[in-house]
């Protein structure tokens, strides 16, 4: 493959080759029969029969002649890494092959049998030269039209975050690629570097000058431009969602857009290169940062780029021979690659337009219907690529669970290169090494001196099929952190809820409560699929059963029982008389009603019943972080209140409150704004003068009490509590305290609406209990007169 880096493979005859390759076959089928090991740190495809009748990978020939794939025959059917590399030994070292090779044309014709008998019918694969569409490839793609040479080399990047103050981690690992590059070129294999976007830092470069957040600025695209441009190879980028973070330089996505493509030299956010016979590079780019309907860490494909995908891959496909290798920042859902359960599971940013409905699950349906998809890249997370989801073959070993339809398509993660940017202290990228038999994937990692190692070896029997080999044996912490594995359901597993959807009320957890170690899901009736895992209610996509984001926090979770019950139009027929009156809803009980609808319940020891209502659209997972360029608005409109107050009465520390819409009442009818906010800083307003002393007087009264239980709640002394911490202390005290109260105590709280408490948020919302203590007080003494 033309890179020093890797240790020497050994040479033998297309002869040669083949015996082993069919030596293989016969030992995977052996081996199928007598062994039900199975470990995750290898995909062992054990028989070609086992993928076959699942629908997913054949693996039927090896090599077919390539020294630089030979490695991997004889490593399809092992449990485990050093059997097969002592197989892969035995077959080159002239082990006699004439028994396992008539073994393994009997389980050939075998499988043959097996899939005729089935009706399966494999695509036959086109050996005629086909002429690149003009449509694409001629005005879309770069590189050589016609390819000298079937290897390629590709480096790829993962998150930047590129800060002109902190360069050393970057020089270095360009310095580990280059002499991978430079053999590359020398040995006349094509070679290319894709940075996978997040180009520069979310934070101000020179914060003693300015606040200006230094990614997607300008001079962000200019640094990074000149840093890519300096690896000696053709750069390819795409963008990230941070990359269009240039908020106060560019008024609008479009113009903040349009200097990233300019300072990198790209016509379109998208991207296709040949670099190799038939083998293509894809690039897609996230476009959406001021508009992003909910939080701004969300990558989103727009429907241009989407549309132009689609074309790519339908006019491209497997039969034809063409390999395309796909790049964007955040992986599709269905990839099944790690992410942090406390990041991108609760914000709702995991997946390639994670809130978009239809759109998030288009690019693994693609990935499904179109097999000339075989690798696909993306960063976003900021973690290494030692765990053995880090990469994620198309199928699995029966035993491991069931098939899950990844196409011919292997998932790859990657990590980062500055040692300040990472989650869990790995610095690592990725080089992507192929040819006209098949791929590795590699990690050079740049703590260690910038050494190869290769992760992933991936086969091509034919054009629709592959044998996809682990090479190495993978981390896992042992302790719990945020960064294990994040559970994600599987049919068939142990901690599926079954139920009959006539039973009037089902308890998910048999009667037990929710603890750290609760694991269940369950299918609602509605479609949509709900599970616990890690003390959080989890809302999952019904495809792909990967985690789509937190519907029910731990904290207010722990110690509750979950209950399903029917609450659709057949139990407003049985119970009448229920029928609400209140104003504004008299009669309203079964309009719109299901026969299936169900309502969630969270049941506390002391009786307190919460009801999990979905969101407007059906689903049930909290879009809890908003847009951040609507959360600046919000702060410099506060701002402007706080100036107009100091400037009417100087004399006073300035008190601003939000309201917020569209929606401010559950009730049928407003006769007030209802806001918390506005509504609870009027009613401390007037019980000031119930306090005594007025506003001064009453500090100084309650500020050493006050602070000595600030102080204990602020664990870390850093002067601020998290609005969820403090949410959480007061559910413990007041269990019997409705959600309502809760969003108006934590509106009081956090007035700015950062998420978190100072100590002086704090005091003002002892000072509204305090308030609503006297008045529950002097109205339960004005009855009892």
């Amino acid at each position: 493959m033309g890179s020093s880096s890797l240790p020497p493979r050994p040479r033998c005859s297309g002869a040669a080759v083949m015996m082993a390759s069919l030596a293989a076959v016969a030992w995977s089928c052996l081996w199928a029969g007598i062994s039900k090991l199975g470990k995750q740190g290898v995909s062992s495809f054990a028989c070609p029969s086992t993928a076959s009748s699942q629908g997913g990978i054949g693996h039927i020939v090896g090599s077919g002649g390539s020294p630089a794939l030979a490695r991997t025959v004889g490593t399809q059917g092992c449990s485990s890494p050093r059997l097969a590399r002592d197989m892969h030994e035995v077959l080159l070292s002239g082990f006699s092959m004439k028994p396992l090779a008539a073994l393994a044309a009997f389980c050939l014709a075998r499988v043959a049998g097996s899939r005729m008998q089935r009706g399966v019918r494999r695509a036959a694969c086109s050996t005629t030269d086909i002429a690149t569409p003009t449509s694409l490839d001629s005005l879309d793609s770069k590189g050589p039209a016609s390819a000298k040479s079937d290897e390629f080399v590709v480096a790829i990047l993962g998150d930047l975050h590129l800060d002109p103050r902190k360069m050393e981690d970057y020089y270095v690992g360009r310095d580990h690629f280059k002499p991978i590059l430079a053999d590359a070129a020398k040995s006349h294999v094509n070679a290319t570097l894709v940075s996978l976007g997040d180009l520069g830092e979310s934070k101000s470069v020179r914060p003693e000058e300015t606040s200006e957040l230094f990614a997607g600025t300008t001079a962000c695209h200019k640094l990074a431009s000149e840093f890519l441009s300096s690896f000696g190879v053709p750069y390819e980028v795409i963008g990230g969602n941070h990359d269009l973070e240039g908020i106060d330089e560019f008024r609008t996505d479009e113009a903040n857009l349009k200097v990233f493509l300019d300072l990198h030299g790209k016509p379109t956010p998208h991207f296709s290169r040949i670099v190799a016979e038939k083998t293509m590079l894809v690039g897609l780019s996230s476009t959406v940062f001021r508009t992003a309907k909910y939080t701004s860490h969300e990558v989103t494909i727009d429907d241009e780029q989407l549309k132009w995908f689609e074309d790519l891959v339908k006019s491209h496909p497997a039969q034809e021979g063409w390999k395309l290798f796909v790049f964007s920042h955040a992986p599709p859902i269905g990839s099944g690659l790690r992410v942090l359960q406390e990041n991108h599971v609760v914000n709702g940013c995991c997946w390639l337009n994670h809130s978009g409905g239809a759109t998030t699950r288009k690019f693994i349906e693609l990935v499904r219907e179109h097999r000339c998809i075989k690798g696909w890249f993306s960063g976003h997370f900021h973690l290494g690529q030692d765990y053995q989801d880090s990469i994620t073959f198309p199928t699995i070993p029966r035993e491991l669970g069931p098939y899950p339809n990844r196409g011919s398509c292997v998932f790859a993660q990657t990590s980062v290169m500055r040692k300040g940017t990472s989650r869990d202290k790995r610095q690592q990228s990725r080089l992507l090494r192929g040819n006209k038999d098949g791929f590795e994937i590699c990690t050079v990692n740049h703590a260690e001196g910038g050494t190869v190692r290769v992760d992933a070896v991936i086969t091509y029997s034919d054009c629709m099929h592959e044998v996809g080999v682990y090479q190495q044996e993978h981390a896992e912490l042992q302790e719990k952190t945020k960064f294990i594995k994040v559970y994600s359901p599987s049919v068939g597993d142990t901690n599926f809820v079954g139920y009959d959807e006539d039973e009037e009320e089902v308890n998910i957890l048999k009667g037990k409560v929710v603890d750290d170690n609760t694991i269940a899901w369950w299918n609602m009736s509605c479609g949509r699929v709900l599970g616990i895992y890690d003390g959080r209610l989890i809302e999952y996509d019904p495809s792909t059963l990967a985690p789509l984001g937190l519907v029910v926090g731990a904290d207010e979770l722990k110690g509750r029982q979950v209950i399903i019950c029917g609450s659709g139009a057949e139990a407003c027929r049985v119970d009448l008389e229920s029928m609400s009156v209140q104003e504004g809803m008299e009669g309203a009980d079964c309009a719109d009603a299901e026969p299936l609808e169900q309502a969630v319940l969270l049941v506390d020891p002391n009786g307190l019943v919460t009801c999990v209502q979905p969101n407007e659209d059906g689903s049930f997972w909290r879009k809890i972080v908003r847009n951040k360029m609507i959360r600046m608005k919000e702060n410099r409109r506060q701002k402007v209140g706080k100036a107009i107050s100091k400037r009417l009465f100087p004399d006073v520390e300035p008190q601003v409150v939000s309201s917020w819409g569209p929606y401010t009442s559950i009730s049928g009818t407003a006769k007030s704004t209802g806001v918390a906010g506005l509504t609870t800083q009027a009613k401390i307003a007037q019980a000031w003068d119930q306090l005594g002393g007025g506003r001064v007087a009453a500090w100084r009264e309650m500020a050493d009490e006050l602070k000595a239980v600030f102080n204990g709640l602020d664990k870390d002394g850093d002067g601020s509590i998290t609005t969820m911490e403090l949410r959480g202390c007061v559910t413990k005290l007041d269990p019997s305290c409705d959600e309502k109260s809760l969003v108006e105590m934590m509106t009081v709280a956090d007035t700015d609406g950062d998420g978190k408490v100072s100590l002086e948020e704090f005091a003002r919302l002892m000072l509204f209990q305090r308030i609503l203590t006297i008045s529950s007080t002097k109205a339960k003494e004005k009855v009892d007169a």
